[in-house]
């Protein structure tokens, strides 16, 4: 343990890896564009420089701490540093504040209060330039860019991709993919954790608010919403609701308010997929085929695999994700329902699907070629957190002052194996719970304790399956999902079982989820996932009996046409 005297005051310090995090731990926020802790320190922004008592002004984020030193964090000579550097950034930036995706929680917009800049002195003469809309997922503007480099980091250190980097020099630098290619011509997966970091609106979600809404107003149309387990414990932030909380039954009464003739929960989509999934593994562990089995619930983890590891396109589950197979079965149901009524000769309102996801990949998904039915689209728009609240804000709902409401019915009934697939581990465990068949408490600890819970990027599991013991890997973030293939490529390591999810913790900080996500915000939603598990009476997807009726009726038949992507 050592010392540090920061503004007159001492400080311990043990194993912080910098100045920064000492000053941050002393209950001093200093403001930083540049800096993430779970990523490379680059020191770029400068925005956290402090001084020393000799003087020496340098960045606290690149400084190790040691014993003895004694720093300032608010001198005069920093505030000048640090309101120059907020205004030349404005002087540079695009400043169509009002209009911006990120207005009101943009970290240049916040600092440049903080800091009491009312005023720019110097012009703006940098060339406008286009925007890429290229990708179903994001939008980049290049225009509102600081060049902090927190998405260039992310992608390259978090997600193994490198899709972004900096190009040419000096005044005329730019974040791009390489030859400024559009992100639709690269192999951008589309998880949108780029956006997720991204101080400015430099990288926002690609809306599809407009079209929702029109649908919502047309009396032809019947529209249905499906909310996905990991949107409950994230769209409270935005109302000032405490961080975690399962908000579902208040998404419910809000989204009845907006228009939305039939809400429904994608957990029971998930409780779908894991019937299907438990029973290809069986199938595949009796056969020895094609394993491991990769589970398929993220749309991003298949489309990484598709790009950079061909090879392993076969040992992806075929099942569809749990929002696709709700969605092909909410068109099969209102088919039937329009066969019925033409036979008597009524007319039938035209059924749309509206996924609410915390996903911006999903906005992609749902355009594969494998996810029509008949020609038809399985879900027809998907909705991330951030623009679903947004909706809600602007038709005037305070989402804290709604009562709850229940979800619909048949749909409305799932399990809490279904509800934990927001967090990474969660569809892991949903099928292993499956496969033992037990919903004692002692045999759901145990298979809770094998290893596979926690934000570890690579988590290894066995488990015994009657005389056969299973190995299992559960990874998250796709720098990691590249550490496993290749070692599953070099005969390194052998499992029988990997789930992958390209968000860092799983859907809980998805590229669609509200921002800034802390380290206390990932913690309440991760725990918010895991209590919802634990106050739901179903522990199993196959006790559900809303899913027993419904392989009896609807899908019998035709669960492999609905159900699976080949």
């Amino acid at each position: 343990m050592g010392y540090i005297t920061i503004n007159n005051r001492r400080v311990a310090f043990t194993d912080e890896r910098n100045v920064l995090s000492v000053i941050r731990k002393s209950g001093i926020d200093l403001p930083t564009f540049c800096y993430h802790s779970e990523l490379s320190t680059y020191g770029a922004c400068r925005m956290c420089v402090v001084e020393d008592d000799r003087g020496r002004i340098f960045a606290s984020c690149s400084e190790v701490p040691r014993d003895g030193m004694v720093i300032y964090t608010n001198t005069p000579r920093l505030q000048h540093h640090r309101r120059m550097i907020i205004e030349l950034l404005l002087a540079s930036h695009c400043r169509d504040c009002t209009t911006c995706a990120k207005n009101g929680i943009c970290t240049l917009q916040k600092l440049s209060r903080q800091l009491g800049i009312t005023e720019v002195r110097f012009e703006n003469n940098k060339k406008q330039l286009p925007l890429d809309t290229s990708s179903d997922c994001v939008i980049r503007d290049p225009n509102k860019c600081i060049l902090c480099g927190d998405c260039v980091r992310t992608c390259e250190e978090i997600q193994g991709l490198g899709i972004l980097d900096f190009a040419f020099r000096g005044s005329k630098m730019q974040v791009m993919p390489a030859f400024n290619r559009d992100l639709a011509q690269t192999d951008c997966v589309g998880c949108g954790q780029c956006r997720a970091v991204c101080p400015t609106g430099a990288i926002s979600i690609k809306q599809d608010v407009a079209p929702v809404w029109a649908a919502l107003a047309d009396k032809s149309k019947r529209v249905i919403a499906q909310i996905a387990p990991a949107v409950r414990v994230a769209a409270g932030d935005k109302f000032g609701i405490k961080k975690g909380e399962n908000t579902l039954g208040r998404l419910a009464a809000a989204l009845r308010r907006i228009g939305f003739d039939e809400v429904y929960d994608t957990n029971f989509g998930a409780d779908l997929t894991v019937m299907e999934e438990s029973k290809e593994l069986l199938e595949r562990l009796e056969a020895g085929d094609n394993l491991p089995l990769f589970t398929s619930c993220c749309p991003a983890w298949v489309k990484y695999c598709e790009n950079r590891y061909p090879e392993f396109r076969g040992n992806i589950s075929s099942c569809k994700s749990p929002q696709e197979m709700f969605g092909a079965l909410l068109k099969e149901e209102a088919r039937l329902e329009r066969q019925k009524a033409e036979e008597r000769g009524e007319d039938v309102k035209t059924t749309v699907v509206v996924s609410i996801m915390p996903c911006t990949a999903k906005k992609a998904e749902i355009r594969r070629p494998e996810h029509f039915t008949d020609g038809a689209q399985d879900v027809d728009y998907v909705l991330t957190t951030t623009e679903i609240t947004r909706m809600i804000q602007e038709a005037g709902i305070d989402l804290a002052q709604l009562r709850p409401e229940s979800l619909d019915m048949p749909f409305g009934l799932a399990s809490g194996a279904g509800a934990i697939f927001g967090v990474t581990g969660g569809v892991t465990e949903a099928v292993l719970r499956r496969l033992t068949g037990s919903s004692r408490e002692e045999d759901l600890e145990a298979v809770s304790f094998t290893g596979i819970r926690g934000v570890d990027g690579i988590k290894e599991a066995e488990i015994k399956l009657g005389e056969r013991t299973v190995k299992i890997a559960v990874v998250n973030g796709l720098h990691c999902a590249q550490i496993v293939l290749d070692r599953i490529k070099a005969g390194e390591a052998q499992y029988d079982f990997v789930e992958v999810m390209a968000c860092k913790r799983g859907c809980i900080a998805g590229g669609g989820q509200p921002v800034p996500i802390g380290p206390r915000t990932k913690k309440a939603r991760f725990e918010g996932i895991y209590q919802i598990d634990n106050m739901s009476q179903i522990k199993l997807s196959n006790e559900n009996p809303i899913v027993a009726s419904v392989y009896e009726g609807i899908l019998k038949g035709k669960e492999h046409k609905l159900l699976h992507n080949d």
